[in-house]
């Protein structure tokens, strides 16, 4: 993994950092450990796997990068995907399960993945929701029992998953769980990359045109090499899709989540799950599409409490977005917030 880095920094896509480079011992472990053959043999077990590693830190500070080059530098099957999307995966091969009656819905999933992988490899792991939360123990405790190695990057420390949620004391043998049989290493980096790439951009086009789409173009494929898929959340038992998502980054037009009956418990989910969101051709409102700038000023709040980074693309200035029709008063602060987030500084804070 050192040899990986070293090439990564030399070769300018990187920039040497001590955090990141205390993380490298962990991953080596790992990746020396699957390496090595299974033997299988009548007489003999075979080794177990190595202990998995939970790797978290703050936005921006690598994370994602290290997965890269682990998930590069390993020769085994493997699966690297984001968390959330695997959980969507969960419960779609649970659904499908109980149609045939089987007693235990989770266990024909467990016993797919864990004769396909030797290495699992999530992304941005967080549960806010409480199926997931009563899924996730024997998620894991499977795959770990059929010698699957789970490696996972987290914004928080385990302690801190599922905070405040419904029925967390439910919760709190999967912490333990994770706390036993992964290694927590906390990448305590003073540096947020992904805002400083962002440091000094502009924030706010206006007007959404061919310029203002190719400015955004630019700066989704600056922050994500501009792979994308969609990502979906569930919140109480609703669905909220993400058009384009990649490691904490999202790119939606404004229709998609101003203009369909979402709710604040819908924006407070998105601003949960994003750091950057890249929101696209907000037009003009006012009497004629009150309901949507209803919404809109919802989400500004939500993405202003949470301090996640926005780009936008509007019709018009901040100032000039609302100009009529009843809420144009109220809409003066949600402005305001546009223009603070606007700032060079915005966001750096975690």
């Amino acid at each position: 993994m050192d040899t990986l880095y070293d090439k990564a920094v030399k070769d300018g896509g990187l920039t040497e950092d001590a955090a990141q480079r205390a993380a490298l011992p962990e991953l080596e472990r790992i990746r020396t450990a699957l390496a090595q053959p299974v033997k299988k043999s009548f007489l003999r077990k075979p080794p177990p796997p190595p202990k998995g590693l939970y790797l978290w830190g703050g936005v921006g500070r690598g994370k994602s990068m290290l997965m890269d080059l682990f998930v590069t530098a390993v020769d085994v099957p493997k699966r690297r995907v984001h968390f959330h999307a695997f959980m969507q995966d969960v419960h779609e091969a649970m659904h499908a399960a109980r149609k045939t009656g089987v007693d235990d819905a989770l266990k024909p999933f467990l016993e797919k993945v864990g004769g396909e992988l030797r290495l699992l490899a999530f992304d941005e792991m967080q549960v806010n929701d409480i199926t997931d939360a009563m899924i996730v123990g024997r998620l894991f405790e499977g795959l770990m029992a059929r010698g699957v190695v789970i490696v996972t990057t987290s914004n928080r420390p385990p302690d801190d998953l599922y905070k405040d949620g419904l029925n967390r004391q439910l919760f709190l043998p999967f912490i333990e769980l994770l706390k036993t049989r992964m290694v927590v290493h906390h990448l305590h980096s003073p540096y947020d990359y992904r805002q400083d790439r962002l440091w000094g951009a502009q924030a706010y086009f206006s007007p959404a045109n061919a310029d203002a789409r190719m400015a955004i173009d630019a700066i989704w494929t600056d922050l994500t090499g501009g792979d994308g898929a969609p990502h979906t959340l569930t919140v109480k038992g609703r669905e909220v899709v993400l058009p384009a998502f990649h490691n904490g980054v999202a790119r939606v037009p404004f229709w998609e989540l101003c203009g369909k009956p979402l709710g604040p418990a819908d924006y407070l989910a998105v601003a949960g799950a994003v750091r950057v969101l890249l929101l696209e051709d907000i037009p003009t409102l006012g009497r004629s599409n009150f309901n949507e700038a209803k919404r809109f000023v919802t989400l500004i709040d939500a993405l202003y409490e949470a301090n996640v980074r926005l780009i936008a693309s509007a019709a018009a200035e901040p100032e000039r977005l609302y100009v009529e029709g009843e809420g144009t008063f109220e809409f003066e602060r949600t402005a305001s917030r546009l223009r603070e987030m606007q700032a060079a500084d915005w966001a750096s804070e975690d």
